[in-house]
């Protein structure tokens, strides 16, 4: 072999230079050239540092031309137990080299495969260009386990039970679906059927005109008297308390027309560019169909030319906007019940599509639902305001005219399908949905400062430290959409049983599925079927076991009639959702 090595090394030599004479410049006269054979890297075994991985050089210092047409290029890499070593040669493929075939000998570059030899195991590879197998390629290390048939009968084993997983997961959300669809469906069929509560209202017309009972408010009959066609009522702005992204908020003076007295009225004032701010609001304030004890109080809309604003004017409530009562209060499990059961009133209110004497009533969905837009009345009910972004869910609307609507609201209190921009345009109902994820962010906010739920810390609104004070609509994203985050509930909170039915309230309020979130009907019902609950164990309970005096319900809340008293709570759970007439 080292004999025909050094003859062909010769040969080779010669070739080269008698090819060189041929293509000489300016030879003449000389017969045509004919391809000659295949061009290598032909040395005998020699030690080498390539390690068998990446791209390795043969460092062979000699070329020669193969003896055969049919010769191609090849290199053999071994791995002793010591040390590497590299061959090149030329070989005719059609013949066995150290006892195996050479194959993907066509290829343009030298790809080493690992091959089991008569001499044991070696890396070969074979290719067609010049002096190719200089350069050895060398593919990752592939895990055979793929090919182990083992494995493929283990997936095949699985796969009925994927399946099976697949038709359960989707039966449960059928199941859910279909049960609130039926719960809707029972409500309003519930509606004909039930009777007014005694002392209630009857169906006149004075169901749809529901003055507020908060006699410490500005609700007065002179107030419920303007004229809205008359000149601008002798109003003086004294305090300014509240300013948002469109107006801004005064405390003032409404002075009576016959006396020296006044009433303390709220005046949110818009400038002019924010006309249509305005406009929006004043006309939802304007259906007398809203009217109801847990919104808030509307007087009157003007236009002041003069100053270049446009006014709303409402009820004025002293203790602010629910954000600011849980920042300086700590609150009771009574007063608990009174603020989440009085959210929940107000919602399912704007939401409904009757009225309680069961008249037809246009449904409102706020879209902008936040503890800062919620006030706390004296009573410590809540009342809604704010419906700078709400939208009447009128029948003739069309698909356009909601999608026209935008992605509207404040971004931390944003429900999933808003954030996402996927809000089902064929249903109203999706809006809606939008309005109880904003609440269960609103009732959790309320649970975090209850007594009742041991430790309390300093007020932070949903989602707190998560993000930042005033969070982009990105930022939301990946908290409530990649993570599915959602504000935390500690173990802690669930030992009060009944915070423990508020809390799964709130977590079926902000189902990351729309369809699966409860109405605002059916979170009014619960807590009231809750608090009779209490009533009843209160009842029940011996004098030797009634509440300490520091846990009744402070001399400020009103609560007509009756004095609630919660001694135990034994086997409270979630209500079902048979939801009546707002009490």
């Amino acid at each position: 072999m080292e004999d025909q090595r050094r003859s062909l090394s010769l040969r080779g030599a010669l070739s080269v230079l008698f090819v060189t004479v041929l293509l000489e410049p300016g030879t003449a006269g000389m017969p045509p050239f004919y391809p000659m054979n295949q061009l290598c890297m032909f040395c005998d075994l020699e030690l080498s540092s390539c390690s068998g991985t990446g791209t390795c050089m043969s460092n062979c210092s000699i070329t020669s031309i193969c003896t055969e047409s049919n010769e191609v290029c090849v290199a053999i890499w071994r791995k002793n137990e010591t040390d590497f070593s590299i061959e090149t040669l030329c070989h005719d493929p059609s013949k066995p080299l150290y006892g195996i075939m050479l194959d993907d000998y066509n290829s343009s570059t030298c790809v080493m495969k690992e091959k089991n030899t008569t001499s044991g195991m070696a890396h070969f590879c074979s290719c067609t260009d010049e002096e190719c197998n200089d350069v050895l390629l060398f593919s990752p290390i592939v895990d055979p386990t793929p090919d182990d048939p083992l494995v493929s009968v283990i997936l095949v084993s699985l796969l009925p039970l994927l399946v099976m997983g697949i038709m359960v997961a989707g039966m449960f959300y059928w199941y859910r679906a279909y049960r609130q669809r039926m719960l809707n469906q029972e409500w309003e069929s519930s509606i004909k059927k039930r009777k007014p509560r005694a002392g209630g209202l009857d169906c006149s017309d004075a169901c749809a005109i529901m003055m507020d009972d908060d006699r410490s408010d500005s609700s007065s009959t002179h107030a419920n008297n303007l004229n809205h066609n008359t000149e601008p009522l002798p109003i003086d702005l004294d305090l300014l308390v509240g300013k948002g992204r469109f107006a801004q908020v005064y405390k003032a003076k409404l002075k009576q027309t016959t006396s020296d007295q006044f009433e303390t009225v709220a005046v949110k004032i818009f400038p002019y560019e924010e006309y249509a701010s305005w406009k929006n609001e004043k006309d939802i304030f304007s259906n007398t169909d809203l009217r109801h004890e847990n919104i808030l109080h509307f007087l009157t809309a003007e236009e002041r030319k003069v100053e270049k604003q446009y006014w709303l004017i409402t009820a004025f409530h002293p203790r602010g906007n629910l954000q600011e009562y849980l920042t300086r209060h700590v609150i009771s499990w009574e007063e608990l019940q009174v603020l989440g059961s009085s959210l929940a009133r107000g919602v399912a209110h704007l939401h409904s599509d009757r009225l309680p004497c069961g008249r037809p009533k246009v449904p409102i969905v706020h879209r902008d639902l936040k503890s800062s837009n919620i006030l706390v009345k004296n009573d410590l009910t809540c009342c809604l305001c704010d419906f700078g972004l709400g939208l009447c869910l009128d029948s003739s609307l069309s698909v356009d005219d909601l999608a026209n609507s935008g992605q509207v609201g404040t971004a931390r209190y944003m429900a999933p399908e808003v954030l996402e921009a996927r809000l089902n345009l064929e249903n109203i109902e999706s809006f809606k949905q939008t309005d109880i994820y904003s609440m269960a962010l609103v009732l959790w906010e309320m649970t975090s400062r209850c007594e009742a739920i041991g430790e309390v810390k300093d007020y932070e609104p949903a989602y707190g430290s998560k993000v930042r004070e005033h969070p982009c609509v990105e930022s939301m994203k990946d908290n409530v959409l990649r993570d599915r985050g959602r504000p935390e509930i500690p173990d802690t909170w669930l030992r009060h049983q009944g915070v423990a039915v508020i809390c799964a309230t709130i977590k079926e309020c902000w189902d990351h599925d729309p369809e699966a979130r409860l109405t605002a009907h059916c979170v009014a019902e619960r807590i009231s079927e809750m608090e009779d609950e209490l009533d009843k164990l209160s009842s029940r309970s011996s004098s030797a076991e009634k509440i300490p005096e520091e846990l009744k319900i402070p001399i400020e809340v009103e609560i007509p009639e009756k004095e609630v008293k919660i001694t135990e709570i034994q086997d409270i759970i979630a209500v079902d959702c048979s939801v009546s007439d707002e009490k």
